[in-house]
């Protein structure tokens, strides 16, 4: 099926293929929905409400993508074993995705996930946040890095690669710190072990930064650089905050409740003060982030969601 690229598309020099949302949803090319509303339910993130079109509109055609994607490198495989007359065990296909704090990454992760572990060629999907190599608070606090979480220097840069290198080099377990939003913090002595899958989807605000993102080390290898096929999901920074805050606003009247919870005190606050808050959050910690470090790594990214009202995709780009 022959898809026109969008009028946009012009600028030849462009390193995209640019499709509308109606355009893409054609190349889901007669794919089946495998996932109920109750599947969906379980998907969506907090303050978004994913409906079934979007699914089938966006997710079903990237998954259809990546599918075809994974199923070359397999025969890539295939051709490296005949030329080396010998039969090695294909290493995980490693699919990154970034974008801002509160962009929906998780979400997408998720979705993606549930559909390509519904594909008969690559039914172990691995996820993996990289929340869970941010430095523990004592860490960061010894650091004077907590008024930086999120920040390149407030991830244990080293352990992530190693991490993710361990998995592409084809280790039978592999074991990743795990982070609770919780207690915003490190769980200490706990652990996700990644047993060789055919996919890890790796979800986190760093996958795609380089060394331009860390000046200060001396690192010559990123998580980039293990990724085979990476996904930015991306909006307007307007909206990126207004999510921010609504998100900001529910775990105030949920999570934040519980009296564990690093900010409980905010559950105490009401509405105006605790909007107040979340703004003052947003424009002295992430929105900064998200110019100074996150959106910079947008154009490196092989395929680029971007969102527009209620968290739906309104256009896709596709590296050439």
């Amino acid at each position: 099926m022959k898809i026109k690229q969008s009028q946009n598309q012009h600028n030849m020099h462009s390193a995209y293929m640019h499709f509308e949302r109606t355009q893409w949803a054609k190349l889901r090319d007669d794919v089946e929905l495998t996932l109920s509303e109750d599947n969906l339910k379980q998907l969506q993130g907090i303050n978004e409400s994913l409906s079934i079109d979007e699914v089938i509109d966006i997710y079903l055609p990237l998954s259809r993508l990546l599918s075809l994607y994974v199923k070359a490198q397999q025969y890539r495989h295939t051709v490296r074993d005949k030329f080396l007359n010998s039969k090695n065990d294909n290493v995980p296909y490693i699919i990154g995705i970034a974008g801002s704090v509160a962009v929906g990454k998780s979400t997408t992760a998720r979705i993606l996930q549930a559909l390509l572990s519904r594909w008969s060629e690559h039914p172990k999907v691995a996820l993996v946040t990289t929340d869970g190599f941010l430095r523990s608070n004592q860490d960061l606090v010894a650091r004077n890095l907590m008024h930086k979480k999120g920040f390149p220097e407030s991830f244990d840069i080293k352990a992530l690669v190693d991490f993710v290198a361990a998995i592409k080099s084809g280790e039978e377990h592999v074991s990743a710190p795990i982070y609770s939003h919780l207690t915003y913090d490190i769980l200490p002595d706990q652990s996700i072990s990644v047993e060789k899958p055919d996919i890890v989807i790796l979800e986190g605000l760093n996958v795609l930064q380089t060394a331009t993102n860390y000046p200060d080390h001396p690192y010559r290898v990123f998580v980039s650089d293990f990724v085979d096929f990476s996904i930015f999901v991306d909006a307007d920074t307007p909206l990126l905050k207004q999510w921010y805050i609504q998100r900001f606003l529910k775990f105030r009247e949920g999570a934040f409740t519980d009296p564990k919870a690093y900010f409980h005190s905010y559950s105490k606050m009401d509405k105006k003060e605790a909007m107040a808050i979340a703004d003052k959050i947003w424009d002295e910690i992430n929105g900064i982030n998200l110019e100074e470090n996150i959106r910079p790594t947008r154009d490196r990214a092989n395929l680029i969601l971007k969102k527009a009202l209620n968290h739906q995709v309104s256009s896709v780009k596709l590296r050439k």
